[in-house]
């Protein structure tokens, strides 16, 4: 009944939209009717920015976006019978179609998105057995120790967890290929992850061969093992202590709960916050996700699967005969599944684990074609919007997700368009300048308010279509080759702990570089027409207007291609811990100021403690905060500095067994507190103004210094002919 009420409602308030937005009414009416509204939308933002002042607001918006499409609908293509001008036109029509439909998806999912969960119920008396899954590929051992040892610390009943490192990189038939050198290799790479686990009390698996690359590597961990609930974490995504204490408890509240999915928290920048240097101000472009629309996902249970950092119940996975694989993205693909089978999923928006996002750019691109290239096939293997057993709400999530990834289409339109008018003279959007301002601008105004609504404290302005920009000129074939081949795809391994140690042009900076010169000739044929035709010069400066915007998009992509070099040590945070330091026998107090897995800065608490030669060997013991055999961690010196507080000492961690591990996982990823912390210092609402501000800032310092690089190595390759050779 209720249902049918909200259906009658909305009905009613939809006809009663069509109705206003289809009155003629002059240019000026329409630019003061959007003005009230942005200025409305601007007072509601200050005085009532929730419940349902937020939901007013965002409809006021939605109405003068319904009125943008009639008129663009109604009053701007161009004429069929001039093909020249229609053919582009509608398909810069579409796009915006696009763009619009995706915008309403977006207020569907995430207008009134769930609040952040409350504390997790207690793990009942008799807990569910765990079994925890580290899938892994070519990630050095290293790695591989730091993730199990803090699996293995998680607090848990004792006997109810089990840990196993799920080895795809040693199968057999990786072992016996005829490449003698690959197999020789995999052998080593076998022994020796063997010897880890068998020092850490892991369990290690690997199958005959590579089918289904993750899902089958999963499946084997299924198939070996046997505890109630599942968790999968990536090989560098190290969970905190309190992981499962914040997660299993909900499992006994449902009984048809197949999943509780936690946000994914990195502790180093992606390509674009290294080389941008936003990491430390701007919220990472996941948080959008995480922290705003899997809460707006899982208002209608249709939170999903992202891979690592999750729990499920493996009786529900036994229903579908476990880890789809279908798809290169197995993560998606079973939550669907499994939600079209009547099971539910919960999502708990507190970052659990710390994970490693891809350093360069091109593993940056290589992760993200294989995210798109895999919705692409959920989409076209699983048609959400026509499956069967899923609720319409479902239905929409899940065609918003896999939607989402034609973008590239959308964005590099964008991006040509303009330059139709400008070289030759196409009029692809039949308006004059001053309808152009009137519609488009005012738009423009209340698109970026709604986002700022939705998105305000997660995302600033602009950053989105500049994410969506880098990635589209490489995901666009990525996405056309999935569409004319949905079984092409294989899945590739994003690349771990890669190190950049000088500056450089990435190898994918080409084309950016191109479009930079193209667009720059785009305002050079602005000026030129102008001149030349002084009748069309509203018009002109309007496209010019929108290459321009185009052009600091641009540059501001030079800015990402052109790496910093940036190694590990860089990616620490601060954890306090009282211990102590022991060097060529002698021993002082320290606390601890920061941490990484690679190394701890440690301040020296003795005042007649002096100054050390650096590469000097010693030990730190500090008390750890669970229960592990007694023993001290080696560290060599790196570098030292003093102040008034006395000497700070940068030490390197030199592992040598599986306790020292433990040690290191227990000192970098026992408090998750930490990473809240981290987050909630970045997640600020700039604002549409002064972000808008902000990124011409950004845009425009990133334009020279990537022209810079690119000069630079240019006169370099010029006067170093032959060291260009050797490299």
């Amino acid at each position: 009944m209720r249902t049918a009420s909200y259906v009658i409602f909305w009905a009613i308030a939809t006809a009663i939209v069509v109705a206003l937005i289809s009155l003629p009414i002059s240019l000026q009416a329409h630019l003061i009717a959007g003005t009230i509204v942005v200025g409305a939308m601007i007072l509601l933002k200050f005085l009532r920015p929730y419940g349902v002042w937020r939901l007013i607001a965002l409809g006021l918006g939605t109405a003068i976006v319904l009125r943008y499409v009639y008129w663009r609908t109604t009053s701007t293509l161009p004429p069929v019978n001039q093909l020249e001008d229609f053919i582009p036109g509608l398909i810069l029509y579409l796009a915006e179609l696009y763009n619009i439909g995706m915008l309403f998806l977006s207020l569907f999912v995430v207008a009134m998105p769930l609040p952040r969960r409350k504390s997790a119920p207690p793990i009942p008396a008799d807990a569910p057995t765990v079994d925890v899954f580290v899938p892994s590929y070519n990630e050095e051992p290293e790695l591989l120790a730091t993730t199990l040892s803090a699996a293995l610390a998680m607090d848990y009943p004792a006997g109810r967890l089990s840990v196993y490192l799920l080895d795809d990189g040693g199968t057999d038939e990786k072992c016996n290929v005829d490449n003698f050198v690959a197999a020789s290799a995999a052998r080593e790479r076998r022994a020796a992850l063997q010897t880890l686990c068998e020092g850490l009390g892991v369990t290690y698996l690997t199958r005959e061969r590579n089918i289904s690359a993750k899902a089958g590597n999963l499946n084997n961990g299924l198939a070996n093992s046997s505890g109630d609930l599942v968790v999968v974490f990536d090989a560098d995504h190290a969970p905190a202590r309190n992981f499962l204490t914040e997660t299993v408890g909900y499992f006994d509240r449902d009984p048809k709960l197949f999943l509780v999915q936690t946000p994914h928290f990195f502790i180093n920048p992606d390509p674009l916050e290294r080389n941008l240097k936003t990491f430390k101000a701007m919220p990472s472009e996941n948080e959008m996700f995480y922290g705003i629309i899997q809460r707006g996902l899982d208002k209608w249970n249709a939170s999903f699967f992202c891979g690592s950092a999750a729990v499920l119940r493996r009786t529900a996975l036994q229903t579908t005969n476990g880890f789809s694989g279908r798809s290169i993205t197995e993560d998606a693909e079973t939550a669907i599944t499994l939600h079209a089978t009547g099971w539910n999923s919960i999502y708990v928006d507190k970052p659990l684990i710390a994970g490693l996002q891809p350093a360069t750019f091109a593993s940056f691109i290589g992760q993200r074609s294989r995210w798109a290239q895999g919705m692409m096939q959920i989409l076209l293997y699983h048609r959400p919007m026509l499956k069967s057993g899923l609720s319409l709400p479902q239905r929409l999530c899940y065609s918003s997700s896999a939607l989402f990834w034609l973008f590239p289409f959308v964005r590099l339109t964008f991006l040509v368009a303009p330059l139709f008018y400008l070289f030759f003279g196409l009029e692809i959007f039949t308006a004059s300048g001053a309808e152009f301002i009137a519609y488009v601008f005012s738009y423009m105004a209340v698109n970026l308010m709604m986002q700022n609504y939705l998105y305000g404290r997660y995302r600033w302005p602009w950053i989105s279509e500049l994410y969506e920009f880098i990635q589209s000129v490489y995901l666009l074939p990525a996405v056309v080759s999935v569409l004319l081949n949905p079984g092409k795809p294989t899945f590739k391994v994003t690349a771990k702990s890669e190190e950049l140690g000088t500056r450089r042009i990435s190898e994918l900076g080409l084309p950016f570089f191109i479009i930079f010169a193209v667009l720059a000739l785009g305002v050079v044929a602005t000026y030129w027409r102008t001149i030349a035709q002084p009748y069309n010069a509203d018009t002109t400066l309007v496209v010019g207007l929108w290459n321009i915007l185009n052009l600091l998009m641009a540059g501001c992509a030079l800015g990402v291609v052109s790496e910093r070099p940036e190694g590990r040590g860089a990616r620490r945070f601060p954890v306090k811990r009282r211990g102590e330091i022991s060097i060529d026998g002698r021993t002082a107090p320290i606390v601890t100021e920061n941490v990484s897995v690679d190394g701890v800065a440690v301040r020296v608490l003795s005042k007649g403690f002096d100054t050390l030669p650096l590469n000097s060997k010693g030990e730190i013991a500090f008390q750890t905060s669970i229960a592990m055999p007694s023993g001290a961690l080696p560290v060599r010196i790196v570098r030292q500095a003093s102040d008034e507080k006395g000497l700070v000492l940068g030490c390197r961690y030199e592992p040598s067994e599986p306790l020292h591990s433990r040690i290191i996982a227990d000192l970098c990823f026992s408090d998750a507190g930490i990473w809240s912390d981290f987050q909630k210092a970045r997640r600020q609402n700039m604002g549409v103004v002064y972000g808008t501000l902000r990124f011409l800032r950004i845009a425009v310092f990133q334009t020279s210094r990537g022209l810079s690089y690119f000069f630079g190595l240019y006169r370099f390759a010029r006067s170093n002919p032959a060291r260009k050779a050797a490299e």
